[in-house]
C-alpha cells in the first residue's frame, strides 16, 4: 500500500470546473494531489473525514493590493481565513516593483505601504524578498504601469516620452523574463490619466510574446465608462493580449442601473477577443481619499488620515457638521487619507458579479488601519450570502469563478482545479454555515464555515486559526489558455 501525506475521505468534491459536486476521497503527497478516488487506501498519519463538507480548489483572490503584505505581515491572515491560497499583487497600476522612489510614493500607490517599504528596484529583488519571507499563501505578481512611470518620469502629470517609454518596456520585460503576469494600469488615478491611450499600447505590446494579460482600473468607471471600456479593448486588440477590467463597477449615483449596457459592451468584445472582469461582492468602493468623488449625496468614510488620525472611521459628513465646513473643504483637510465610497448600486454589483465573464477579487487595503470589510469577508460573503441564499450562482459556479477562470485567465499552471498532478491548494468549508462576518464597523474579523486550508499540501488555517505553517510559494507566469 502507497503512502500519503493526507487523506481527505467522503468529501463533497467541488473541483473548479462548475461542474456539480461528486463525493470523493483525495490523497496528497510532496505537495500534490497524488490521487483522487472513492475508497482510497493509503498509509497515513493525517486522515480527515469531511463528510457533509465541501472541498474546493484553494481560492485566487485575482485583484490585491498585498504587494507588501505578503513580505511584512507573511501570516496573511485576512486572506488564508477565507479560504485564498494564492493573492494576485500589483493591481491598479500599482506594484512593490520593480520601483525607485524620488521621495514619498505617489498617491495612490501609498495604499501599498510608506516611502520605507519600497525596497526593490527590480522585479528580481521582488522575489528574492518573497522568497525569504515565506508567506503563507502564493503570490503571483503584476507589474504597475504607475509604478514604472515613477521609475522614469520627472513629473506624472504628462504623457511619456518615446525614452521613457523604452526604459519602461526595458523594465517590463526584464520583469516578465522573471516570471511576471502582465502589466496593470490605473489610469482613473491622476498619477496616470495623463498617460495617452499610445503609451499604454507601447507598453502593453510586449506582453503577446511572453503570453502575459493586460488589467486596467479604467480611465473612468462613472459617465464614460463605455469610452474607457473601449479604449481598453482596442489596446488588447491591437497587441493581440488578453484584457481583463478590474473590479467592474457603475460608479456614481448619475450611472447607477447602468450595468445592462456595460456588460453587452463586454459580451460584445468577447465574441472577437478574450476579454474578462472582475468584481468584488460589496455596494462600495474604497482607495485613496479623491476631491473628484467627493459628492454629497454619497456617504464617504474616512479610514486613514495622515493629518487627522483620529477620525478615521467617521464619515467625510460628520467631520464637516463637526469642524463647520463644506464636505469639499473638510476632505481638502484631512489629506492624504483613505475612504470608503458608498457609490455602487447594489443591484448593478450584483448583475455585474454575476456574470459568466466575472471572476472574483477582494480589492482589499491591508494598510488600511480600518479596512473595507472585502478584505476580510469577500469569499465567503460570494459563497454564503450570493450563492447560498440569494441564489445569483450555483455553488459549483461561485468556486468557479475563485479557481479554474482565474488560474486559466492568468495562467496559474497547476493551480484552480482539484486534478490528479495538480498542487494541492485546498479549502474545506461547510457550505452551510460559510458566511462572512466583517462589517463596515468592525470589519477585521474572519469568516464562519472555513475548516481547513492547505497550501501546496500544508494543512495553513482551521476553524481554530491559523496553524504557524506557511507554504506559499511564488507562482511565475504560464502561457494563458487563452493565447493558444
Amino acid at each position: 500500500m502507497s503512502r500519503c501525506d493526507t487523506l481527505i475521505r467522503n468529501a463533497s468534491v467541488l473541483d473548479g470546473s462548475g461542474g456539480d459536486p461528486e463525493v470523493l476521497d483525495v490523497a496528497v503527497r510532496d505537495g500534490l494531489i497524488c490521487e483522487i478516488g472513492t475508497a482510497l487506501e493509503y498509509h497515513t498519519e493525517i486522515v480527515v473525514d469531511a463528510e457533509g463538507l465541501a472541498l474546493a480548489p484553494g481560492f485566487i483572490d485575482v485583484h490585491t493590493h498585498d504587494d507588501i503584505a505578503v513580505i511584512r505581515a507573511p501570516a496573511m491572515l485576512p486572506k488564508l481565513s477565507q479560504g485564498v491560497t494564492t493573492v494576485i499583487v500589483g493591481n491598479c497600476g500599482i506594484s512593490a516593483s520593480p520601483v525607485r522612489l524620488h521621495g514619498e510614493p505617489p498617491d495612490p500607490m501609498n495604499l501599498l505601504g510608506g516611502a520605507e517599504d519600497f525596497r526593490y528596484p527590480s522585479f528580481s529583488a521582488y522575489k528574492g524578498a518573497l522568497i525569504e519571507a515565506r508567506p503563507a499563501v502564493n503570490v503571483a505578481a503584476l507589474i504597475g504601469h504607475t509604478a514604472l512611470r515613477n521609475n522614469h518620469m520627472d513629473r506624472l502629470d504628462r504623457t511619456a516620452t518615446d525614452a521613457e517609454i523604452d526604459a519602461m518596456r526595458s523594465q517590463l520585460q526584464e520583469a516578465l523574463d522573471g516570471g511576471a503576469l502582465g502589466l496593470s494600469s490605473g489610469l482613473a488615478y491622476l498619477s496616470a490619466n495623463a498617460a495617452s491611450t499610445e503609451e499604454v499600447l507601447a507598453l502593453v505590446q510586449p506582453l503577446a510574446s511572453a503570453g502575459g494579460v493586460y488589467t486596467t482600473h479604467l480611465r473612468t468607471e462613472t459617465e464614460a465608462i463605455l469610452d474607457a471600456m473601449n479604449e481598453a479593448f482596442e489596446i488588447g486588440r491591437i497587441a493581440h493580449v488578453p484584457v481583463i477590467v478590474s473590479h467592474l463597477k457603475c460608479a456614481g449615483i448619475a450611472n447607477w442601473g447602468r450595468s445592462g449596457e456595460v456588460l453587452q459592451a463586454l459580451e460584445t468584445v468577447r465574441s472577437t477577443q478574450d476579454a474578462g472582469c472582475d468584481c468584488y461582492p460589496y455596494a462600495a468602493g474604497s482607495s485613496t481619499l479623491d476631491l473628484r468623488q467627493v459628492d454629497e449625496r454619497v456617504k464617504i468614510t474616512i479610514t486613514w488620515s495622515t493629518s487627522h488620525p483620529e477620525i478615521a472611521g467617521r464619515s467625510l459628513a460628520w467631520i464637516a457638521a463637526a469642524w463647520s465646513m463644506t464636505q469639499m473643504e473638510a476632505a481638502r483637510c484631512v489629506q492624504p487619507a483613505g475612504a470608503i465610497y458608498h457609490s455602487i448600486s447594489e443591484e448593478d454589483m450584483r448583475r455585474i458579479l454575476q456574470h459568466p465573464a466575472t471572476m472574483i477579487g477582494s480589492d482589499g487595503l491591508p494598510n488600511d488601519s480600518l479596512p473595507h470589510p472585502r478584505l476580510w469577508g469577500t469569499f465567503p460573503r460570494v459563497l454564503g450570502r450570493y450563492s447560498r441564499e440569494e441564489k445569483l450562482f450555483s455553488l459549483a459556479e461561485a468556486v468557479h469563478k475563485m479557481t479554474e477562470m482565474p488560474a486559466q485567465r492568468f495562467g496559474l499552471a497547476g493551480r484552480g482545479l482539484i486534478r490528479e498532478g495538480y498542487f494541492a491548494d485546498l479549502t474545506l468549508f461547510d457550505p452551510a454555515k460559510i458566511m462572512d462576518t466583517a462589517t463596515y464597523a468592525d470589519p477585521v474579523r474572519t469568516a464562519e464555515g472555513i475548516e481547513r486550508v492547505w497550501v501546496n499540501g500544508v494543512l495553513s488555517y482551521t476553524a481554530r486559526g491559523a496553524t504557524q505553517e506557511r507554504a506559499g510559494r511564488f507562482v511565475p507566469r504560464g502561457r494563458t489558455p487563452w493565447m493558444q
